[in-house]
């Protein structure tokens, strides 16, 4: 029997996620999800009037390619996935893994060849900027295991994360951030191990309420690139091209991380190696607050955890054209931490006013972000 949340998912993103309209081609990218969920995405872009287009993946599958991969080889893949991609109005991504852990032995040289000649000419460089696209992940039974919870209580979590959150009333509720970001210069955040200060001046900011993630609720820009300094401690478990890492600790100096640890020998060496990738790696190209009522503690999903109610993430490399500090890298890694009591807490000022402490949104304009309003 069809699940009906399948139907309310796939039309949140395509009406309201990508806002298909007739004669949009939309590229639908389904990596191990259910043929059901696929079905029903074709099924509404239709509806709508959009013609889909559809590639499926498997994990094992692009482990083996990636593992094998030469230069010439993935620059022509990159190639003819650029020039698909060039022709289309809307992208909807939705990616699934029975192993978050899959890619973990492909060698650091084979990623840097696929993210360098696959994933930044074809989604840094048009898929991002050049359409209206959603990316979301799919709740297997490896998800609720790395969020501490049963298959079936975890996919009920995700689909009332993911559906039954008002996203109007959070892009009415984020509006005041985003004037008082606009209006910032200094930025300034302690908590453990953790003091740090930036410009964010003349960047701009981009509330974010269902049209790029979903399950969303974050508000990003950007420092000027050269004026991070001081030193972050994360609290947060990160996934990145397929390992695990945790109690990364970043100190920067203009605008540079000069110096960068994780848990264990094996992990810093390989957060090194990521972070001199290229020259763009070591800056920062995004910090945003997030606010998702629903999402409060950490699963290791990074769309997920960006949105955890009372933290904020910083990301080394690629900025986005929306909020743009200029700088370029193939890495766009999200780090967060968490504030809130519970984890620790923290505070945040903008020009020397505190706007949130443990968590929790201090200014009257900004409590509506807090999640006993955003998620009455």
């Amino acid at each position: 029997m069809k699940d009906p949340r399948y139907t309310q998912l796939a039309k949140l993103l395509v009406s309201h996620s990508c806002r298909v309209k007739a004669g949009d081609k939309v590229l639908i990218e389904a990596f191990d999800i259910p043929p059901g969920f696929t079905v029903e995405l074709i099924q509404a872009v239709a509806q709508a009037g959009g013609k889909p287009l559809v590639s499926t993946y498997q994990q094992p599958v692009l482990r083996a390619l990636y593992q094998n991969a030469e230069e010439d080889q993935m620059k022509t893949l990159g190639q003819i996935e650029r020039a698909r991609m060039e022709q289309m109005q809307c992208y909807i991504g939705a990616r699934g893994s029975h192993n978050i852990s899959e890619m973990s032995d492909v060698p650091g040289d084979k990623m840097d060849l696929y993210e360098r000649l696959w994933w930044k000419p074809v989604h840094t460089e048009v898929r991002v900027p050049k359409t209206r696209w959603v990316v979301l992940r799919w709740p297997h039974p490896s998800m609720a295991q790395a969020a501490g919870m049963s298959s079936e209580a975890f996919e009920d979590f995700y689909f009332r994360v993911c559906v039954g959150v008002d996203y109007s009333k959070m892009r009415q509720a984020m509006k005041p951030l985003e004037d008082l970001m606009r209006k910032t210069d200094r930025v300034h955040i302690t908590g453990a191990g953790t003091v740090l200060s930036f410009s964010i001046q003349g960047i701009g900011a981009v509330g974010c309420f269902g049209e790029r993630n979903i399950p969303d609720g974050e508000c990003f820009t950007c420092p000027v690139k050269n004026s991070v300094n001081g030193t972050i401690q994360f609290n947060c478990e990160t996934l990145y091209r397929g390992t695990t890492f945790n109690n990364i600790r970043l100190r920067f100096s203009e605008g540079k991380v000069v110096e960068a640890s994780a848990d264990s020998q094996s992990n810093t060496r390989k957060l090194n190696e990521i972070l001199d990738a290229d020259q763009g790696a070591r800056y920062i190209g995004e910090w945003s607050l997030g606010f998702n009522p629903h999402v409060l503690r950490p699963m290791k999903d990074i769309l997920f955890d960006e949105k955890i109610a009372g933290s904020f993430h910083l990301t080394p490399g690629q900025a986005y054209q929306e909020a743009d500090n200029g700088n370029r890298s193939q890495v766009h890694w999200d780090m967060v931490c968490i504030q809130r009591s519970d984890f620790g807490g923290g505070q945040i000022e903008f020009d020397g006013k505190l706007i949130r402490k443990d968590g929790q949104f201090t200014l009257p304009e900004l409590a509506g972000l807090n999640p006993e309003k955003l998620g009455a």
